[in-house]
């Protein structure tokens, strides 16, 4: 199958808004679609983050990566969050996933950041065995709190 990986810009807003509620889903948040589409509406028009949209050859949306530059104090550098990666469930296991993620990476060394992180959940064996063969390591030296308030 046949599929392109393109930056996302205004006009991919109702399809990355789509994903991203089928995404949210994936990690056991009530469906929202207005919301989920508000929200990237708003990453885009305020650049407040980069998105990769992965398109099918049928034209639908199936896959999607979000991306957050900041800082990394340690290393003085800037460095990116890659905080949702998502592929649509019949789009699975034909590479979507790994070519959004070679995307990231490029997009990385193209902005001069040498750092890309992330986080997954501990049951989530699958995105686990997708970024450990991409060469990510899994941090075994600090843990990570939050604090919801």
């Amino acid at each position: 199958m046949n599929f392109k990986v393109i930056k996302a810009t205004s006009k991919h807003i109702k399809d990355v808004g789509y994903l991203f509620n089928l995404y949210r889903q994936f990690y056991k948040y009530k469906s929202n679609l207005k919301a989920s589409t508000n929200y990237i509406k708003q990453r885009i028009l305020k650049k407040e983050s980069t998105i990769f949209i992965c398109y099918s050859n049928k034209l639908e949306g199936a896959g999607f990566v979000q991306l957050y530059e900041t800082f990394d104090s340690l290393n003085i550098n800037k460095k990116l969050i890659l905080y949702d990666l998502y592929v649509h469930k019949k789009y699975r296991k034909i590479g979507i996933g790994r070519n959004l993620m070679l995307k990231a990476k490029d997009y990385a060394l193209k902005k001069g950041i040498n750092i890309v992180e992330l986080s997954t959940a501990i049951n989530n064996k699958k995105a686990q065995s997708l970024y450990e063969s991409l060469d990510y390591e899994r941090d075994r030296e600090y843990y990570n709190y939050y604090l919801e308030i």
